[in-house]
């Protein structure tokens, strides 16, 4: 059995320091007052046992919460007090220091927590070690200096999250969707260069991925592209083609007829068109940001976003050859093709690519192929989405999310029009859902007061956030906002008049709503009786972010937040918090914002239609999934969710498995087996339990996962069921 220690790392479970730390507390009290050391014994075995029916790695302090309640029920109060001051002076001492040693543990790679934080960064990567080490002074910083102790205390207690401590030093944002257009036509700068219209599709491919790259290590949240921003320079190539094959033919002397001529510039075209992708597709896995990791990216394919005729021709062109791209997957230092984690791609289901006789429906079996090998595109309705995003002139709007899920809300600009790119998000702080209901122990009174207590809580902290941002100057990242990426403001400008008026969002973030509502009326939310419950919940919330919006004249919006490693903590503080209850926390984690619980069973329609009431009161970000087995050989299956998603839900994904094993060639699912307590990947058919032998890919909440997961993330991987 495992544990994690104070600074991170893990050490194998040791009773007789238990025994040893009782011991000594026991000894200087009075006689009369000790303990046998046969009680010190049953309260080790006790604590034990405790940390064994958790599933789970525990932590240093929750297993000395343990050895207290054990002293205390043996009745031993003076034992208890002298074990009780020794943990506090022994605390006092550490916070003499609050980063030194777990930077030491970050350098020499036995940091557990580091290891497992994010599951597309490799913990022992230089650059990856000096992100994470600037985030310790950053968290340091933030907690000491820069936050109100109340929000720090509920930070830590698991009350509420606030997102990105590690950033939060900087005068940095979360997400944005990048003006990719307006860069590209009317020119950029990069690290003081002046890069202008490029003159072919390829260049212009080249350039987005370097814009991609220096906007990565300008913010910590994800990104994303329209590739109806590139569509345009293919005409442009084409055109460029078509002079050059002139040239050819003058000089020659070879004669072509206009059809022959077409042909060849077509295919020279097609060539330049799989080039330019390529070039999207390796940069964005090979390339490391300042922050350790490829460029969070998400490429957004919506045919009705290019105009008709040859741009959107051209357009679907681009979109066909990043699908066989992706379909073919990229190679492992082995040279086996497998499935990257990035760039995440987005397909929009429309009227022109929905049905069998939709001109653009090759495309959409191309995407179901993609699909059900390399888990993405990822799906938007287009129909669903014009009904739920309309803007203040009546309008519906179909647009990308900002990396895996957060989306902006409608706006229109100055003129009349609609925006998006250009616009980003300034932050995220998420509401512990499960713990009101379980503060409240049951009483629907107490609930919403305390709901209410902790909204509070949480609209301070997104005011830290907004006002950490306030004042910050357009010199802070030239690339966001001078050179096009999000603005076009002046050297020595501060970013203000961005921050408000609905131009960025800040998001109130959820999670646990199923725990929530399980708790407080004893069934699911899927349940009729429990599903009015867990609506009123999130309209609490959305009335909320309304409130505080009119108050501050800031665009809150209500986010279904994405939770990695916060899932794990936020179910280990409820255990410390309440004990274990069967049911809501007795799992190594919490359900991501309004799911249904991985463990039930349900089918794919249903499970989506369900969700779909819940995504209309997510504004700010949701995303639903469904879990499915190898569909490879199964495609119209797949065109048939697909089709379901189109006329029901927003934004929808499929789920499936990826995996490889290097040392037997094994290209089956990886397994999860559990050894001592703890959860590890193990390949069936050799026995390797190397993670640095195999790859694994699996969508962790909305993007995908490479680099393996804490241990209650992994046990939520482990509990999931199939839903077709």
């Amino acid at each position: 059995m495992k544990i994690i220690k104070r600074n991170g790392a893990e050490a194998d479970f040791d009773i007789t320091k238990i025994i040893i730390a009782v011991t000594k507390a026991n000894n200087v009290v009075d006689e009369a007052a000790r303990m046998t050391p046969m009680q010190i014994q049953r309260i080790a075995e006790s604590v034990e046992l405790s940390c064994i029916k958790t599933g789970r790695a525990m932590g240093v302090e929750e297993i000395q919460d343990l050895v207290e309640n054990q002293i205390m029920a043996h009745g031993a109060f003076e034992v208890a007090k002298r074990y009780i001051t020794y943990r506090y002076t022994r605390s006092l001492i550490r916070k003499s220091n609050t980063t030194d040693d777990k930077i030491l543990t970050l350098i020499e790679c036995n940091n557990e927590e580091a290891k497992q934080e994010n599951s597309n960064k490799n913990p022992t990567v230089n650059s990856v070690q000096r992100d994470y080490m600037a985030g310790e002074v950053s968290r340091d910083i933030t907690e000491r200096i820069l936050l109100p102790k109340d929000i720090v205390d509920a930070h830590r207690a698991g009350i509420i999250h606030f997102h990105d401590a590690d950033y939060y030093a900087q005068h940095m944002h979360n997400c944005d969707l990048v003006n990719l257009e307006d860069m590209l036509q009317n020119g950029t700068v990069i690290s003081g260069t002046m890069i202008e219209k490029p003159h072919s599709f390829s260049t212009a491919c080249n350039i987005a991925t370097q814009i991609i790259a220096q906007v990565a290590s300008n913010q910590y949240g994800g990104q994303s592209i329209s590739l109806t921003h590139l569509a345009p320079f293919v005409q442009i190539s084409r055109e460029k083609i078509a002079r050059n094959l002139d040239k050819e033919m003058a000089e020659t002397g070879v004669l072509l007829s206009s059809d022959q001529k077409q042909k060849i510039v077509e295919k020279r075209l097609r060539e330049e068109i799989e080039k330019g992708v390529q070039t999207i597709q390796y940069q964005v896995v090979t390339l490391l940001t300042t922050n350790g990791q490829a460029p969070f990216v998400t490429v957004f394919m919506y045919l009705g976003e290019a105009k008709e005729g040859r741009e959107r021709e051209d357009l679907a062109l681009i979109i066909e050859e990043v699908l066989k791209q992706r379909y073919q997957g990229v190679k492992n230092e082995d040279g086996v093709w497998i499935t990257p984690a990035f760039p995440k791609l987005i397909y929009v289901l429309e009227e022109d690519n929905i049905h069998e006789d939709s001109k653009y429906w090759y495309l959409t079996e191309l995407a179901a192929k993609c699909t059900a090998r390399r888990m993405v595109p990822d799906y938007i309705s287009e129909k669903k989405m014009l009904e739920l995003k309309v803007d203040k002139n009546g309008n519906g709007n179909c647009y990308t999310c900002m990396g895996c899920r957060s989306f902006l809300t409608p706006y229109v600009d100055e003129n009349g029009k609609p925006k998006y790119y250009g616009r980003f998000n300034q932050g995220v702080v998420t509401i512990n859902l499960p713990d009101v209901a379980l503060s409240s122990g049951g009483d629907f009174e107490k609930f919403w007061k305390i709901f209410d207590e902790r909204l509070e809580l949480c609209h301070r902290a997104l005011l830290c956030r907004h006002e950490r941002l306030k004042g910050t100057l357009s010199d802070a990242a030239p690339i966001l906002w001078q050179y096009g990426a999000l603005a076009r403001l002046e050297k020595g400008e501060t970013i203000d008049k961005l921050l408000y008026g609905g131009y960025s969002t800040i998001s109130l973030g959820y999670a646990g709503l199923y725990e929530c509502v399980k708790y407080m009326t004893g069934k699911s939310h899927t349940d009729p009786s429990a599903t009015p419950f867990a609506l009123s919940v999130m309209q609490h919330m959305n009335d909320a972010c309304a409130k505080w919006k009119k108050m501050h004249n800031i665009d809150f919006s209500l986010y279904g937040t994405p939770l990695e490693s916060t899932t794990y903590k936020f179910a280990k503080c409820l255990q410390k918090r309440f004990g274990v209850v069967g049911g809501i926390n007795d799992k190594g984690y919490i359900t991501n914002s309004y799911h249904i619980h991985v463990s039930e069973q349900i089918d794919a329609f249903s499970k989506l239609a369900f969700e779909a009431k819940f995504q209309a009161l997510s504004p700010g970000g949701a995303i639903s999934y469904v879990e499915v087995p190898n569909m490879q050989d199964n495609i119209p299956a797949v065109l048939q969710v697909m089709k379901f998603i189109y006329d029901n839900i927003m934004y929808a994904e499929l789920n499936t498995k990826s995996d490889y094993c290097q040392v037997c060639g094994w290209d089956g699912e990886i397994e999860i087996v559990e050894e001592d307590g703890k959860l590890i990947w193990q390949c069936p058919k050799c026995g390797n339990r190397d993670q640095d032998k195999m790859n694994v890919a699996r969508r962790t909440c909305g993007y995908i996962g490479t680099q393996f997961w804490n241990q209650g993330r992994t046990q939520e991987i482990k509990d999931r069921v199939l839903h077709l």
